[in-house]
């Protein structure tokens, strides 16, 4: 996607030919910055810190990352302690095994100095990979979006989102809003409502700024204002991303995903999920009780950064001093809330033989 008329992927490899450039996205939509990563710790620190944030972009990161350790030290022993500290930098989002185990296989089958040119070969190869899937679930969700289109005679069609699911969360395109884009290049006319998504403001900081640069028009809401606009018929569907996804169809997603698909459900409003095969955990049948849920620091929660009138950036405490609080960062949302599962392979029902559908080769535990 493009940034003041520069197009930008969210990670590369430097003009060095060996370091990593990601953008920081702590520091928008403020300032456009870019990261330099150098060491495995410095990729497992820009995971954890949400340097780079969303699934898929987590996993290529950590793709980069265990190129970055074969530099130090190419040995199996040095491969596995990377393997590990990059694996436990977010619990949620299943692309993070995907990618490491992608990458350790290839790393493996190679020896000697040629492992390092097999790491970044894989690597660049799964950011490709993600590119493309991005670009096929937009084609496949644009059909909707021209559908709802079509049945309002051309008029706005409304979109709700959750979090950020787009370019920014993955290498390129995005997942949920990548539908999106094609609807607006293709002329259709779109407006996304955007939820803030406290506590880290993904919707506004992120999803906005994107829609923005690319001139979708948007809104951006406070979180619990969507089930009102759902009930005055101002949502013509919702639209979110996924950080793992069970072989039966549930999602987890950022913390108020849940409540979004229950208003949805309430008020007749389709409610879709954007998702890459790499999210889907097919080793899970039932997401309430068997995804991990990370649970982040509590200052998230009782602290907000922002700018101010004089253009500084600062960060405030916005809550009563000394008071606890929780910051639970994903929920899940049961597979009979969602209305379809939007791939690259096509759209699906959220159970488990709408999945197989798509998947065909996983009936009998096939490769993903």
């Amino acid at each position: 996607m493009k940034i003041d008329g520069i197009h930008y992927r969210t990670i590369w490899v430097a003009d060095d030919g060996w370091s990593v450039e990601v953008i920081d996205q702590t520091r928008l939509p403020h300032e456009f910055a870019v990261a330099r990563l150098e060491t495995v710790e410095d990729a497992a620190r820009a995971i954890k810190d949400m340097l780079v944030r969303g699934a898929p972009l987590i996993g290529a990161t950590a793709a980069y990352g265990l190129c970055l350790a074969l530099r130090q030290d190419a040995s199996d022993e040095a491969l596995d302690r990377a393997y590990d500290m990059l694996l436990a930098t977010r619990p949620t989002a299943v692309n993070l095994k995907y990618s490491l185990d992608a990458m350790r296989g290839a790393i493996r089958a190679a020896s000697g100095n040629a492992r390092i040119e097999a790491a970044y070969a894989c690597a660049a190869r799964l950011c490709d990979e993600d590119v493309e899937i991005c670009r096929r679930i937009g084609e496949n969700g644009l059909r909707i979006i021209r559908g709802l289109s079509e049945a309002k005679e051309g008029k706005t069609v409304n979109i709700l989102t959750h979090c950020n699911a787009g370019w920014l969360a993955c290498v390129d395109w995005g997942t949920a809003l990548a539908p999106i884009y094609m609807a607006h290049d293709e002329g259709i006319a779109v407006h996304v409502w955007v939820d803030e998504t406290r506590p880290r403001n993904q919707g506004a900081s992120l999803s906005a700024f994107e829609l923005g640069a690319h001139g979708v028009p948007h809104t951006i809401l406070p979180d619990n204002a969507g089930g009102h606009l759902m009930q005055h018929g101002q949502v013509d569907m919702c639209i979110v991303g996924t950080d793992r996804t069970t072989a039966t169809g549930d999602v987890a997603n950022k913390i108020g995903t849940y409540l979004k698909a229950l208003a949805a459900d309430a008020n007749g409003v389709p409610f879709y999920v954007a998702l890459p095969h790499t999210t889907i955990d097919w080793d899970l049948s039932d997401g309430v009780r068997e995804i991990e849920i990370e649970q982040r620091s509590p200052r998230e929660v009782t602290h907000m950064t922002g700018r101010t009138e004089e253009g500084e950036i600062v960060t405030v405490e916005i809550s009563a001093p000394g008071s606890p609080a929780a910051n639970y960062g994903f929920d899940v949302t049961p597979a009979r809330y969602v209305t379809g599962l939007i791939t690259e392979r096509g759209v699906a029902p959220a159970s488990r033989e709408g999945l197989l559908t798509l998947y065909p080769e996983r009936r009998h535990g096939g490769s993903k």
